[in-house]
């Protein structure tokens, strides 16, 4: 019976503690601008004016605390995954992240989990296939909380510790 009880325990401490420690050392609100490449002001003909693409500025919203993933096997905790994720959106919409960031964060999770349960953070999960079925899926499910503020999600931090 305690056999069975222990996985769940490791697992609300572990859960307790990440999320103790994100409030702890909890930074600003960091929004990080990125411009992007703009095509050079000068002597360019119209021609070429007229097949320059310009793209707008983004910005990167980073969220205030990491993601701690589960990783089960033979429905015991093997591993632990902790991401960070940031946002890049269109200028001027970081308040949009910040206010719908609980939503954001339960469809992240979801992903996440998803992402867990087919085998994603097992072995080498930092494949680039694995990598981009992550990124692809983040991508959908903050488009469908934020709609076209959204250009992507970025991780910017992964680390698995094997239990």
């Amino acid at each position: 019976m305690i056999a069975k009880l222990l996985p769940i325990l490791f697992l609300v401490i572990g859960v307790a503690a990440g999320a103790g420690a994100g409030l702890l050392f909890k930074p600003e609100p960091e929004i990080l601008q990125r411009n992007t490449l703009r095509a050079h002001e000068g002597a360019r003909s119209k021609d070429a004016a007229d097949n320059a693409h310009e793209t707008p500025d983004t910005e990167i919203v980073k969220l205030n605390n990491q993601f701690i993933i589960p990783v089960v096997n033979k429905s015991m905790i093997s591993a632990l995954v902790v991401l960070s994720l940031s946002v890049e959106i269109g200028p001027g919409r970081s308040a949009e992240v910040y206010a719908r960031e609980p939503k954001l964060r339960d469809v992240f999770l979801q992903a996440l989990f998803d992402h867990a349960n087919i085998g994603g953070f097992d072995g080498e999960f930092t494949k680039a296939r694995n990598m981009e079925m992550l990124r692809s899926a983040l991508n959908k499910v903050a488009a469908g909380v934020l709609g076209d503020a959204v250009f992507g999600v970025l991780i910017t931090e992964i680390a698995r510790q094997d239990v």
